[in-house]
């Protein structure tokens, strides 16, 4: 199998390839009258060798016309040397004299990339996966800086992955995501900004942690919740104590207060239909409530003789 820098020679050779043999519509409108020309004078003259010198001449000036799209500028070469940038719409170089090197593409490009089985610094092995926003902002420096601004940013960008990830503990990296995101944009930007490149934001799209360590740190997990928990139970019973504390203390010199909540407790607990409550004769003779609760019990009595239930009537 061919190595990864024949695969990258050969796409840029390609890619060099179809920058310098656009085909646009000036050039097949000069072809075409050339040849149209060269049959014309051919029929009239009888002689072919018109036809041969239009067609010639049509393929010399037909390599004149160039078009680059709105977001393109072309780099122009004359005779190997870097004379300007050209473009958007239609411009003319000299035929084979000067040349197109590449277009610079400037609008914002998605590239991603990824780093395999890498090792944080608590030795962890990890899977990342990022996406960078870039742009070109100096057509001339990608061209001349660096032989492959693209492969370049794409390079730089995992290797500065891979870097930060060197240097950073499995659980900063799960819980840290927008302070990496960050501190990898600024490493990127720092290595490709020489090259006319600028990097707009870099996204973490997926952290992939082996699968035993994955069920630990489930269990890790689960044991720190259930600890939290019983922390938070914890607070609450000894602010409940501390409330109970306080309320006593307000309950000891003041027996009418203390009064009126015991039979705040009776009332509540009584004033649901069927309710019965138990209380202890101590409790009744302390808080001076026999009084009360005899009252009451006469009151219940005497409606009761007012409100005498009708008897059923006899069997015959």
């Amino acid at each position: 199998m061919p190595g990864m820098d024949e695969v990258l020679a050969a796409r840029r050779a390609a890619r060099a390839s179809r920058s310098q043999s656009r085909a646009n519509v000036v050039s097949v409108f000069i072809l075409i009258v050339s040849f149209l020309t060269g049959i014309l004078l051919t029929a009239a003259t009888q002689n072919p060798g018109w036809l041969v010198i239009f067609v010639l001449v049509g393929i010399f000036f037909s390599q004149s016309p160039k078009i680059a799209k709105q977001w393109e500028r072309a780099v122009v070469l004359r005779l190997g040397k870097y004379t300007g940038l050209r473009g958007p719409g239609l411009f003319w170089i000299f035929p084979f004299v000067e040349t197109i090197s590449i277009y610079i593409d400037q609008r914002v490009i998605t590239t991603s990339f990824a780093a395999e089985e890498t090792l944080t610094s608590d030795t962890v092995p990890v899977n990342v996966d990022a996406v960078l926003f870039w742009m070109v902002h100096d057509s001339e420096k990608a061209a001349l800086e660096v032989q492959d601004y693209a492969q370049a940013v794409s390079w730089a960008a995992q290797t500065g992955l891979r870097d930060i990830i060197g240097r950073t503990s499995l659980s900063d990296l799960l819980r840290g995501r927008e302070r990496i995101e960050a501190e990898l944009q600024a490493l990127i930007d720092s290595r490709s900004n020489p090259w006319g490149v600028t990097v707009q934001s870099v996204e973490m799209r997926d952290i992939v942690i082996p699968t035993s360590l994955q069920d630990a740190m489930s269990r890790e997990a689960q044991a720190s919740r259930e600890k939290s928990a019983r922390i938070i139970l914890g607070q609450a019973e000894v602010e409940i104590a501390q409330l109970f504390f306080e309320a006593a203390k307000s309950y000891e010199n003041n027996p009418t207060a203390l009064h009126l909540r015991a039979m705040n407790i009776l009332y509540e607990g009584l004033k649901e239909k069927g309710a019965l409550m138990v209380v202890p004769s101590n409790v009744v003779e302390s808080m001076g409530l026999g009084g009360y609760l005899g009252a009451a019990a006469l009151r219940q009595q005497t409606m009761a003789a007012a409100n005498p239930t009708p008897a059923s009537p006899a069997a015959g």
